[in-house]
């Protein structure tokens, strides 16, 4: 089931015993709700999963793996990508070669941020 912003930022009002809006804009909630949406999916996750064991890999080396047809390990790499949960790297001596790492700084971020929202 998918989280809607509105559900979000009540729980963020509920924490801070904020009473009304609290000045939050739309567009901020709404890439935050994105943003750990990407995180619960069984694929993303066994993707992250992966990624944390091989460090760097490619599309075609996730696929394989994980038993995927590429357009599925694609679409939720995109997902992942966009709620810059992974890196991209292209190679110097053949751009369409793309590499995937996780941006362990942002992964950090989410969960400081995370166990804000639980605490």
């Amino acid at each position: 089931m998918e989280t809607s912003v509105t559900q979000y930022t009540s729980v963020i009002r509920k924490k801070t015993g904020a009473k009304e809006y609290s000045g939050m804009d739309y567009t901020t909630a709404q890439k935050a709700a994105a943003t750990i949406r990407a995180l619960d999916h069984t694929i993303r996750k066994r993707i992250i999963d992966l990624l944390e064991e091989n460090k760097r890999m490619q599309v075609s080396e996730i696929y394989v793996k994980l038993n995927l047809q590429q357009a599925v390990a694609s679409q939720h790499l995109a997902i992942l990508r966009k709620a810059k949960i992974v890196n991209v790297e292209y190679t110097k001596h053949d751009c369409r070669v793309i590499y995937y790492s996780l941006n362990r700084a942002r992964i950090s971020e989410i969960f400081k941020f995370s166990k804000i929202l639980v605490s």
